[in-house]
């Protein structure tokens, strides 16, 4: 059993990702989801151990100090991070694992694992997206503002990811994710060619 794929997908907040994610998982359910651990209070909705796990600020700095994380950081109020755990167990028994990113958990976890494929999801518009931010009713125009500007510095970012996918459509951004992550698998560097073609009995 050979050692599995580490994707990461990032995109900008309100983009849809979540959605994509799901029918990314459905499309392929040996694909293993890493939660993440927030110390932000979940949404409506949101599951602890499903979505994130959710924990306070002591729990978050407690892991810190034991070198828990793969990669974290702090957005607005919230903290977030990735244990090392929920990447190395399932990698190291030949699953391959999904990573949900922003752009500065992404460049962390690309250099602990440089052979990561990452693909950044866009929304067909800037519009669009304004329009889909506002349309959670989630947050404030104060936070929405916050998010906005916070979008315009990650959109910088994108020219370090593999692949960039637009989400028009949820289901056709999956299929593309789906089709990217197989041909990953398909790329000769990723396959034991000596073993494979080996004449020896």
């Amino acid at each position: 059993m050979g050692k599995g794929m580490l994707i990461v997908i990032s995109g900008f907040s309100g983009v849809g990702k979540g959605t994509v994610i799901k029918q990314v998982l459905d499309s392929l359910p040996s694909l293993y989801f890493s939660v993440s651990c927030t110390t932000r209070a979940p949404r409506f909705g949101e599951e602890n151990g499903v979505n994130y796990y959710f924990i306070t600020e002591e729990e978050f700095e407690r892991r810190i100090a034991r070198d828990e994380f793969a990669e974290h950081t702090r957005t607005f109020t919230n903290c977030y991070g990735t244990l090392k755990s929920e990447i190395d167990k399932p990698l190291s028994h030949g699953l391959d694992v999904l990573l949900e990113l922003n752009v500065v958990g992404a460049d962390s976890i690309k250099k602990l694992y440089p052979d990561c494929v990452s693909i950044f999801i866009a929304p067909p518009s800037m519009g669009a997206l304004r329009a889909r931010l506002e349309g959670r009713g989630t947050e404030t125009p104060e936070e929405i503002a916050r998010r906005l500007k916070e979008i315009a510095l990650e959109s910088g970012e994108i020219e370090k990811y593999d692949y960039i996918v637009t989400n028009s459509i949820a289901r056709t951004c999956a299929d593309e994710v789906v089709n990217i992550i197989r041909c990953e698998h398909m790329k000769v560097a990723r396959n034991d060619l000596k073993n494979k073609f080996s004449l020896e009995e």
